[in-house]
């Protein structure tokens, strides 16, 4: 479908052309972004597609030095339905009666059903690991009150799935849960503008089997100044997408980054009769008419 659109672009009008794309942005939300693969195996041995290396790439995948995440891209959180969120808010005064809550699957029983590998094993640990502890309310149901009980948590578990991103990073903040962040080398999105450090934690995959510790050890008055920087409406409004748009959500952000990126440099222009991507790379799945 991308090299469909990006060859009826290119013959229609003259500005894909003159820079290849590079002053083109694509918005690629899929897991790895565009290398166009659920599991990272297969995205990683597929590689970004091929027309679009030269275009800023805006996706919710962000991890350092990754096949799938290339110099310039954009990283934005993942779509949570800002209504939705409204008509699930609690009092402000609620009382966080659960220490660590996380909803989710441990085990993708028909790619990996040992954990091994999906999630490079992490899920599969918390749940080994903490399934009978009394301070985790984790489970791999998803009750109709889970917005409700991510309110009344102090703690919610971010780990990575397939992808190191996942909606769960959003919902934990826009509800006021200290994000616990369980993705090595995960790229967050907005960084400049959320102080991720001073609203979450950040565990790596190799501590998860001390998960408890960590969390009971930080100091009370730590959790309170996470809580107190989670309130703050810019933070919340950073990561979501209204409709129609509001000063300072998630659209406007990525407007300010695109910015960000302008004037561009002549070098990126194309002389004429040049070609510089490679119109026949790509798997042969890639050539077929959308």
């Amino acid at each position: 479908m991308m090299r469909s659109a990006v060859q009826y672009i290119s013959v229609h009008w003259p500005f894909w052309n003159r820079t290849e794309g590079a002053d083109h942005f694509f918005v690629v939300p899929h897991d790895f972004g565009a290398c166009f693969h659920y599991q990272e195996k297969k995205a990683i041995e597929r590689g970004i597609l091929p027309l679009l290396q030269r275009a800023t790439l805006v996706q919710a995948f962000g991890q350092k030095n990754h096949t799938c995440l290339k110099e310039g891209s954009i990283v934005i959180p993942p779509y949570v339905p800002p209504k939705r969120i409204e008509t699930h808010l609690l009092p402000v005064d609620t009382p966080r009666s659960i220490f660590a809550y996380f909803r989710g699957v441990f085990y993708d029983l028909n790619n990996d059903p040992k954990g091994g590998y999906y999630a490079r094993g992490a899920r599969a640990s918390i749940w080994e690991n903490f399934k009978n502890n009394p301070l985790f309310d984790i489970s791999a149901d998803h009750p109709a009150t889970y917005y409700e009980d991510i309110q009344r948590s102090v703690f919610c578990l971010c780990p990575l799935g397939w992808a190191p991103w996942s909606p769960r990073l959003v919902e934990a903040v826009v509800f006021g849960c200290i994000p616990t962040i369980i993705a090595d080398d995960i790229v967050l999105p907005f960084a400049d503008v959320i102080p991720w450090e001073e609203i979450g934690v950040l565990v790596a995959e190799k501590n998860l089997r001390k998960l408890d510790e960590i969390l009971t050890s930080i100091p009370v008055d730590v959790i309170l100044r996470k809580q107190k920087r989670l309130s703050n409406p810019a933070i919340k409004q950073a990561l979501l997408f209204p409709r129609p748009s509001q000063l300072g959500d998630g659209f406007h952000q990525i407007l300010n980054k695109l910015q960000s990126k302008l004037p561009h440099d002549d070098s990126i222009f194309v002389k004429q009769g040049e070609r510089i991507l490679d119109w026949t790379a790509g798997s042969p799945g890639d050539f077929k008419r959308w």
